[in-house]
C-alpha cells in the first residue's frame, strides 16, 4: 500500500485507533495514526496545548514506524511555525518514515481539538502552509500524504471552514479535515465540498463537539478516514489508574484484568526475538581464546579427538614456551626471576563439554597470561606458585592453582606441569 493510495481510498474507507505511541488497528487498510493529544499525555504526563515540540513529535513517530509495518500517518500540529518550519517538519516527518502528515490552521500556541481558546491564522497564511508542505513533498521526492485541517468552525464559522477546505484541496492537499463540526448535516455539508478529494472525521470519544458515529454511518455521509483518538489510550489510563488502586490498598490486580506474562513477552516480541537469535549463535568452533601471540582456539579444534569426548587425559596440544617469552629478555631481575624453570599448564574446557585449550606456558609469564584469558586477572597467581611444590611423579597433573568458570561459561584450570 502506497501513502498515495492512503490518501485516496476510493471504495472502503479505514478507521484509526490511536493510543500514546498512536498504536491502534484498522477495520480495513490497516493504518496507524500518531497524534499529539495523546503523545502529550504518554510522553510528556502534559496537556495537549502546545508544550510539545516538534523534536519530540517526530522522535516519537521515528519509533513508532519502526516498530510496525503499516502506514503511519503523523500529526505535525500547525507545522511548529512559518513556512519555512512547515517544509522542515514535512521533511523531517518524510526521513521519520511517516506515510502521511496533518498540518492544522490554528495559532501559536495551539490548542486541542474540541476544546477551548481555538484561533487561526489568516487564510492566506493557512494556505500558505500547505503550499509549503507540497512543495517540500516535491523536493524530497515523497509521496506523504498531505491532511490539511481547519479549526476554523469553532473558532469562526462553519463558512470559513468550508471555504478554507475547498481553498486547501486547490493547494494540493491530499485528504481534507475540519475539526469539531457539531451535526450531521454539517458532516454532509463537509463531504459535498471538493467531492475529489478524500475527507477525515474525528470521534473523539467520551463527548466532543462532533455525534459519535460508525464507520459505516461515516461512510455513508462521505468520509474515507477515521479517527478514534481516544480509544486505547482511554482504557489504558483507567486500567492503570484500577491497578494502582488496587497496590496502594494492600492488593494486587484481579487476574482477569492484565495479560499473563507469557502474553506480555509475546506481544512486545519476546519470541521472536528468541528464535531469530538462534540464528546467531555460535559454535565451539567459533568461540576464541587467543593472545597476540597465538590462536589456541583454531589450533585445538584441527586436533581431531580431544580429551572432553575421550574422557581420557593426554599430553598438551600445544607447547608455546618458546613463543611466549624470551627468558633472557628479563635479564634475571623481577620478582619472577627465580620461577622461569617452572612451568604452567592452562586448560580450557568449554561449557558444553569440548576442550578449547591446553598449552604449556612458562610460569614467568603470568602477566602476559592475564592478557590471555581476561578471568586471571587479580588473582594472586605468583604466591600460590611460590608456596606450591612439584608433583615429581605426576608432572602434568601437579596442583592446581586456579579452578574456576569464567563469564561464559567455561572452565578455566591453572595447575603446575
Amino acid at each position: 500500500m502506497t501513502t498515495k493510495e492512503l490518501g485516496h481510498q476510493e471504495r472502503r474507507m479505514p478507521y484509526r485507533n490511536n493510543a500514546g505511541r498512536g498504536e491502534g488497528h484498522c477495520r480495513q487498510n490497516d493504518s496507524l495514526e500518531k497524534n499529539g493529544f495523546s503523545i502529550s499525555a504518554a510522553r510528556l504526563g502534559l496537556p495537549d496545548v502546545g508544550l510539545i515540540s516538534y523534536g519530540e513529535m517526530v522522535d516519537q513517530g521515528r519509533l513508532i514506524t519502526e516498530a510496525v509495518s503499516v502506514p503511519v500517518i503523523g500529526d505535525a500540529d500547525n507545522g511548529y511555525g512559518n513556512c519555512m518550519n512547515v517544509k522542515r517538519t514535512v521533511k523531517g516527518f518524510i526521513n521519520a518514515g511517516f506515510a502521511g502528515i496533518i498540518l492544522e490552521d490554528q495559532v501559536s500556541p495551539k490548542a486541542c481539538g474540541h476544546t477551548q481558546g481555538r484561533k487561526v491564522v489568516s487564510r492566506e497564511e493557512a494556505i500558505m502552509h500547505i503550499k509549503a508542505a507540497v512543495d517540500a513533498r516535491k523536493e524530497s521526492g515523497s509521496d506523504i500524504v498531505i491532511v490539511a485541517r481547519t479549526d476554523s468552525r469553532q473558532a469562526l464559522s462553519l463558512d470559513e471552514a468550508l471555504w478554507r477546505a475547498r481553498a486547501f484541496a486547490d493547494a494540493g492537499a491530499d485528504v481534507l479535515f475540519i475539526d469539531a463540526l457539531a451535526s450531521r448535516e454539517e458532516m454532509k455539508a463537509f463531504c459535498a465540498v471538493s467531492p475529489g478529494v478524500p475527507k477525515m472525521a474525528n470521534m473523539l470519544e467520551g463527548g466532543g463537539k462532533t455525534p459519535i458515529l460508525s464507520p459505516l454511518e461515516l461512510e455513508e455521509i462521505g468520509y474515507k478516514i477515521i479517527a478514534y483518538p481516544l480509544s486505547l489510550i482511554g482504557v489504558s489510563m483507567r486500567a492503570m489508574e484500577d491497578a494502582l488502586v488496587a497496590i496502594k490498598g494492600g492488593r494486587i490486580p484481579p487476574p482477569g484484568s492484565l495479560p499473563s506474562f507469557e502474553e506480555i513477552k509475546d506481544t512486545l516480541g519476546f519470541n521472536h526475538y528468541y528464535e531469530e537469535e538462534k540464528r546467531y549463535i555460535a559454535t565451539p568452533a567459533q568461540s576464541s581464546y587467543s593472545s597476540g601471540f597465538y590462536d589456541y582456539t583454531s589450533e585445538a579444534s584441527r586436533s581431531g579427538d580431544t580429551e572432553s569426548r575421550t574422557g581420557k587425559s593426554q599430553e598438551p596440544i600445544i607447547d608455546i614456551l618458546p613463543q611466549l617469552y624470551d627468558p633472557g629478555s628479563a635479564g634475571g631481575r623481577g620478582p619472577s626471576s627465580g620461577m622461569w624453570s617452572r612451568t604452567l599448564r592452562l586448560r580450557i574446557t568449554g561449557r558444553d563439554g569440548v576442550q578449547k585449550m591446553d598449552a604449556k606456558i612458562p610460569a614467568g609469564f603470568l602477566e602476559g597470561m592475564t592478557k590471555v584469558i581476561p578471568g586471571l586477572a587479580g588473582a594472586n597467581i605468583m604466591e600460590r606458585l611460590r608456596d606450591a611444590p612439584i608433583d615429581s611423579d605426576n608432572p602434568q597433573n601437579g596442583q592446581i592453582l586456579l579452578d574456576f568458570e569464567d563469564g561464559m561459561g567455561d572452565r578455566i584450570q591453572v595447575f603446575i606441569a
